[in-house]
């Protein structure tokens, strides 16, 4: 049922920006300056709840909470252009009631705009790194061993917090809803379109690339 699967997408998706967001707050008031210790917490907090909210929807949706994971399943016809469309509108839906929540529970403004700076090309090629990384780690480890997703993502994510200059957000959804918190998770909006250039291009880069390179040898 498109329904059912389209909420688990957005109720998905908004936890994961509960989490996001949620976790930069607790991390930056308890680090008493120190960013690296906040950095810490929240890229924590947000692979572990990768991989705890994947293993939940993935068997109802499967758990993409990404309009460019189900891009790549519409173009490999796993995904009909309607439930494409009903996931992409449930992710974005989903990440700002995500935001709003984390405001709420944090006793903060719930309408916000950021005016934390993500500009320039080394944060939009970041963006092209975590999001071509993040995409080869969901198409190889799913053809190679699916059970095995949630905590390679949970992974893959967290270590990108760390190695990318942008924090990898890698997700238009996040980044979209991400301009809406001005909080240590937040993203001027001036600087959102640069990042879904970034994350466009990394994720067109990823899908022919590990197509090949997991294509089994009798077919290549």
């Amino acid at each position: 049922m498109l329904l059912k699967r389209a909420l688990a997408e957005g109720i998905g998706t908004a936890l994961l920006l509960a989490v996001v967001v949620g976790s930069g707050i607790m991390g930056e008031r308890l680090a008493a300056g120190n960013t690296a210790v906040a950095l810490l917490a929240n890229a924590l907090a947000t692979g572990a709840g990768l991989v705890a909210l994947i293993l939940t929807f993935g068997p109802v949706s499967g758990a993409h909470f990404n309009p460019l994971v189900t891009a790549t399943e519409l173009a490999a016809g796993r995904r009909s252009a309607r439930e494409a469309g009903a996931y992409v509108v449930a992710q974005v839906l989903g990440a700002i009631v995500g935001v709003l929540v984390a405001h709420a529970i944090f006793e903060l403004p719930l309408l916000q705009l950021s005016d934390h700076e993500r500009s320039g090309v080394a944060q939009v090629g970041s963006e092209t790194l975590a999001t071509f990384g993040l995409l080869g780690v969901i198409l190889g480890v799913s053809r190679t061993r699916p059970d095995a997703v949630p905590y390679a993502v949970g992974a893959y994510i967290t270590a990108a917090y760390w190695f990318t200059s942008s924090t990898s957000f890698a997700n238009p959804a996040v980044t979209l809803a991400r301009a809406l918190t001005d909080t240590f998770a937040g993203i001027r909006a001036a600087d959102v379109p640069g990042f879904l250039i970034g994350q466009a291009v990394g994720a067109s880069l990823a899908v022919p690339i590990f197509d090949w390179l997991h294509t089994p040898k009798e077919a290549s």
